[in-house]
């Protein structure tokens, strides 16, 4: 019976011949292969991109591809697409790479500025240091293995995001149009264009263009597009724009079903709030308790290249049960693109939605909810947007950040308030999408409401000490606004009086802006929020842990030399 069960278990060696050979021939296994089954011993291992190889000099394509390039004035992003179920790299896997022309093998290796993971687990944004002209970039893994350069694009001539609305519209988001703000342009100009090789014209599918104003294109997807996106999950195909007797717009834009077939019966949130920021992490946790405090209840943030570790921030308020998604948007001048695509991600989910900036604090002087006040002011069916003044507060007399946060430590402002920032029904928006930041172009038959002061006003903390302010100097955000350090618009309402365009601290700063003393808010906020036993503030409190904890490694270091000397 043994002897039975042994023959069994024993394969001829020429059937095992002719397996082998069989396998050889399907697959295309390599000698080295052979050596694998006769000569070496297999041992199971974990692999960490550290060792794993990546070779694009072998003929063997990656597993991981360089997808695109896109440049910008100060750093370069490159876009990674993986396989399914590949683990991510971080920041510690990989390097920038500069290749000179026609050259294999890298000139130059830099750390990334930062990996941005995003939404999706297939791709993912390493942010390289702007390369050298004549250089080419691309990302190596730290085994000395690189990928190869992918196709290269200007950030100011370029289709970079698209998605399908729920009336299976496209909308796309372009840059270098050039059109005038405020308003639609003539549509016979634009033709949408959908492919998967834009190097093969002949292959492209045309589409119409309904409509087209500032920075956003709206087109009628073909069928057989939208066939392709609700059944493939590959993201390959890609959507641009052809101008007239210019030809068609560089693209890294992949149209995705983000919409909702049909508006929900009833949405999750009754308010929402959505922003654009860059390395505002210093104010942001303050910013998020008081709105939620007050009644925001879902937050959209739209993360424009920060690198001071936002991502962790909102991830320690969400487990607070702070409801806030994080949205990477590396676009730069595209404030008002990014509020319309906000504002399409947060219609099946708020009732309405209210845009303003991490320096921007709602303040209700009446003592009511936010829901309360944006019930009581939005009774009649029609009112689609309302409209809050801002009161700009100055310095206050500081010289330093204020340690109990932005509310508490400015409270004095100018008399006269400027501008005003909007709260709008997602469903009034006109389907432009045409917005001035401040406000959006609303559908006929709605209409807007300005909010009396005494009943909500925003305290916008526009003139803060210098350390902070200055840094409005790197890039004003908003597509239509010259950055500062720039010689036009230099009496624009968006930059300071007098100010110049340089980042140079004037005379007597932390005393300018002030001409009425304002401490409503502060006072509120104080006893909303004080510890009744240390009378410190929440954000306060981790200010305190983060500077304690700096202390404490102070203190060891200090007291590790100490012993080494006393060794000695």
């Amino acid at each position: 019976m043994k002897d039975r069960k042994k023959s069994r278990l024993l394969v001829p060696w020429n059937r095992f011949f002719w397996f082998i050979l069989v396998i050889v021939s399907v697959s295309g296994f390599t000698f080295s292969t052979f050596r694998l089954f006769f000569t070496e011993t297999f041992h199971p291992r974990l692999v960490s991109w550290r060792n794993q190889e990546i070779r694009s000099t072998s003929g063997e394509t990656p597993a991981i591809s360089v997808r695109e390039t896109v440049t910008l004035p100060d750093q370069a992003l490159i876009f990674l697409k993986y396989p399914p179920s590949t683990p991510l790299l971080t920041k510690d896997d990989i390097d920038c790479s500069y290749f000179l022309s026609n050259s294999s093998e890298p000139q130059q290796k830099l750390p990334p500025l930062f990996v941005d993971d995003g939404e999706h687990l297939d791709r993912q944004i390493v942010r390289c240091p702007l390369h050298p002209r004549g250089f080419t970039i691309s990302v190596a893994v730290k085994s000395n293995c690189y990928l190869p350069v992918g196709p290269t694009f200007r950030w100011d001539s370029l289709v970079y995001e698209a998605i399908i609305d729920r009336d299976n519209t496209t909308i796309v988001f372009v840059k270098g149009l050039n059109l005038r703000p405020g308003r639609a342009s003539e549509t016979s100009r634009f033709e949408c264009v959908y492919g998967w090789d834009f190097t093969k014209p002949k292959s492209l599918i045309r589409s119409e263009v309904l409509s087209v104003a500032q920075e956003i294109v709206r087109c009628r997807t073909p069928l057989s597009i939208l066939s392709e996106t609700q059944r493939s999950n590959n993201h390959s195909m890609k959507v641009s724009v052809r101008v007239k007797r210019k030809g068609i717009l560089p693209t890294v834009a992949r149209p995705g079903n983000l919409m909702e077939p049909g508006p929900p019966a009833r949405k999750q949130h009754q308010i929402c709030v959505c922003t654009m920021l860059r390395n505002q992490a210093k104010f942001f946790q303050e910013w998020v308790m008081y709105h939620t405090r007050i009644g925001v209840q879902r937050w959209f943030i739209y993360d424009n290249n920060s690198d001071d570790n936002i991502n962790d921030l909102i991830g320690s308020l969400v487990d607070a049960n702070c409801n806030i998604t994080r949205h990477v948007w590396p676009w730069i001048k595209t404030q008002e693109s990014g509020f319309a695509h906000c504002a399409l991600r947060a219609r099946d989910s708020c009732e309405w939605i209210g845009f303003i900036d991490v320096d921007e604090f709602l303040h209700l002087p009446s003592g009511l909810s936010l829901n309360d006040v944006v019930e009581n002011q939005a009774r009649h069916s029609k009112v689609g947007e309302l409209r809050v003044k801002c009161h700009n507060f100055g310095p206050s007399g500081h010289k330093r950040v204020p340690v109990k946060g932005v509310m508490v430590g400015y409270t004095c402002r100018m008399t006269t308030p400027e501008r005003h920032k909007s709260i709008v029904r997602p469903e009034a928006l006109d389907s432009t999408l045409i917005n001035v930041v401040h406000h959006f172009h609303l559908k006929d038959g709605f209409k807007y409401a300005n909010v009396n002061r005494s009943v909500m006003v925003i305290n916008h903390y526009k003139y803060q000490v210098w350390e902070v302010f200055k840094e409005k100097f790197y890039r004003r955000a908003a597509t239509y606004v010259s950055d500062w350090q720039e010689k036009e618009n230099v009496m624009s309402k968006d930059r300071a009086p007098g100010l110049g365009t340089k980042p140079v601290e004037p005379p007597n700063w932390s005393t300018r802006f002030c001409q009425v003393v304002d401490i409503g808010l502060r006072d509120r906020v104080l006893e909303m929020f004080s510890d009744s036993k240390t009378r410190m503030l929440p954000w306060q409190k981790e200010q305190y842990e983060q500077e304690d904890t700096v202390l404490v490694e102070k203190r060891k270091k200090r007291r590790r030399k100490k012993v080494a000397r006393v060794a000695m």
